[in-house]
């Protein structure tokens, strides 16, 4: 049985929690996506978790914003030539079945198997719109994930790679090695990412580490170099934006945004771009 209290068991029950913000911005009639399986993936547990987690939902615009800038990038990928897209740690993403991709281009869900089994179930009679394959696998399976990426690198000839939500679980030196080893395949180009600063990781940790503890799905990375981490394992930055920034872009802002930006001038440039720099999206490029 599940707990009642929408405490977090796995680092899967952050999926749930995740959709119930697709489901939010669904509902707006000036949605920037709309996600037709998020409330039915989500479930009351997703509900459940996303009250229980504090600021659960003032995190809400994050996860948005987040959504909205990989939905562009992914499409301007696609759009440029990537003929397979390979989504680690998938989660309850549903952008093969509500994403206008090309039937031709394959796509690729990872996750752990008991995730891709509870999502097929509730997407059963749904058609996805491009060619979807799911894989259960658990990414901490250093050999399985070198096979299926030896697999994919030969199969595909562009390969975008996909970590939505994924690398803040994992310590820098599992990162390194995920790094490494997309980078061993020459069809894999781009990665796409978000990043936390030391500044966003250090906040998150105060915030939810109760919530987060007994899951074994503490946040750990937030490298204090940003995107240059990946630089030593062949990947370079080809493009960069800022959450913050790109909230404001797309009017869906933190709740009080004014009165942080207002409270960050006044403590001057420094104060200003720190803020700014807390939480980015990024895509990386074979150095």
């Amino acid at each position: 049985m599940t707990p009642a209290d929408g405490r977090i068991e796995s680092v899967s029950d952050t999926a749930l929690w995740v959709a119930v913000y697709r489901a939010m911005e669904t509902d707006r009639p000036d949605a920037h996506f709309r996600d037709p399986f998020a409330r039915r993936l989500a479930g009351e547990r997703g509900e459940q978790i996303m009250r229980s987690v504090p600021a659960g939902r003032w995190m809400a615009w994050a996860m948005i914003v987040r959504t909205a800038v990989f939905d562009e990038i992914i499409m301007a990928q696609v759009r440029g030539g990537a003929d397979t897209v390979l989504n680690l740690a998938a989660g309850l993403d549903t952008r093969p079945y509500r994403l206008e991709l090309p039937r031709a281009l394959r796509w690729v869900d990872v996750d752990l198997p008991a995730m891709i089994e509870y999502k097929q179930k509730q997407l059963a009679g749904q058609r996805p719109i491009c060619q979807l394959e799911s894989v259960a696998l658990d990414l901490a399976d250093a050999a399985g994930r070198r096979a299926l990426f030896a697999r994919l690198g030969a199969q595909g000839s562009r390969v975008l790679v996909v970590t939505e939500g994924l690398l803040i679980y994992l310590r820098p030196e599992e990162v390194g090695s995920l790094a490494s080893d997309l980078h061993a395949q020459p069809t894999f180009s781009h990665w796409l990412s978000d990043l936390a600063s030391p500044m966003l990781l250090q906040w998150m940790q105060r915030r939810t580490r109760q919530a987060l503890a007994a899951g074994n799905a503490a946040f750990q990375f937030g490298p204090e170099e940003g995107p240059a981490f990946f630089a030593s394992y062949g990947w370079k930055l080809a493009e960069l934006r800022w959450s913050l920034e790109e909230a404001r872009r797309l009017h869906r802002e933190m709740p009080a945004a004014w009165l942080m930006r207002l409270i960050s001038y006044l403590r001057g440039a420094k104060e200003r771009e720190a803020g700014k720099r807390m939480s980015s999206i990024i895509l990386l490029e074979r150095a």
